[in-house]
């Protein structure tokens, strides 16, 4: 039976490469939405040509309920075999602690940290019954059955370990998750591992133009882009390795450590000219 995986925010950009990922490994791929339903569509149908299943999820991330929803419309396709989730959707909305919006922030705080830990503990709850029946059975088949442990993995940021004051709301809620990874794993282990990529910049964002990221795809310690596929194939990793929990790979060409008073997209001209 070949496992599925849910993606989050996964018709677009970064998700819909993790979704190839995922497909082009065996994986079958429930892809969530809430406004690209085209995008969601045309990206299963491209993963059934890869020999794949598909299944495109619409809903909104902000409130439990219609996150039970899309958890609960997966599940009754896959069952069991829904064996890692991604949290890859994320609410970005540029704001500074003096003068932040408190119903914007707190809805990141839903989208990105409260639907992550929802996700996470429903995954466990369907799991944990099973993983029980398998540890009582014969040894003959609880050695049948042995794959890695289904795993949760947080889309972050390296701005958690490289911090400026922009996108004030948004880096507090990707703090918080960066935090939830170690205290998930403790929390949900031995029925679920949980993991993380920090990704640094990859795409246009907010008010960007395509010079402004064209010179600030450089600012990193390799001075080059950094390649989605190789944030995709990380996931893929975390998803795959039997061994990993509570981990974060910063995929970022050490975006990280190259520090910046400001969002790098806000200073590049002037760090380029240094």
């Amino acid at each position: 039976m070949r496992s599925w995986a849910l993606i989050t925010g996964g018709s677009v950009r970064l998700g819909r490469e993790i979704g190839l990922a995922f497909a082009r490994a065996g994986w079958n791929v429930a892809c969530h939405y809430n406004r690209s339903g085209e995008q969601a569509q045309a990206l299963c149908a491209e993963l059934r040509a890869l020999g794949v299943d598909a299944l495109a999820v619409q809903g909104e991330l902000e409130d439990e309920a219609s996150c039970q929803r899309i958890f609960d419309t997966t599940v009754a396709t896959t069952g069991l075999a829904l064996r890692c989730v991604v949290n890859n959707a994320s609410l970005f909305v540029p704001d500074e602690g003096d003068s932040f919006d408190e119903a914007q922030a707190l809805a990141q705080l839903k989208v990105n940290l409260m639907a992550p830990m929802r996700f996470g503990k429903w995954l466990a709850k369907l799991h944990a019954n099973s993983q029980q029946a398998t540890k009582q059975s014969t040894p003959e088949a609880a050695s049948a059955s042995h794959q890695p442990q289904p795993s949760v993995i947080h889309v972050l940021d390296q701005k958690v370990y490289n911090l400026n004051p922009d996108y004030f709301s948004y880096t507090l809620s990707k703090l918080a998750l960066e935090r939830a990874v170690s205290l998930q794993a403790q929390s949900l282990a031995p029925t679920l591992r949980v993991n993380a990529v920090a990704p640094g910049l990859m795409y246009l964002s907010g008010p960007q133009t395509q010079d402004n990221f064209n010179r600030a795809a450089q600012a990193n310690l390799l001075r080059q882009p950094i390649n989605p596929a190789d944030v995709a194939s990380s996931v893929l990793f975390l998803a795959q390795n039997a061994s990993i929990t509570g981990t974060t790979l910063r995929v970022d060409n050490g975006q990280h450590l190259v520090p910046l008073a400001r969002d790098v997209m806000f200073v590049v001209e002037e760090l380029f000219k240094s």
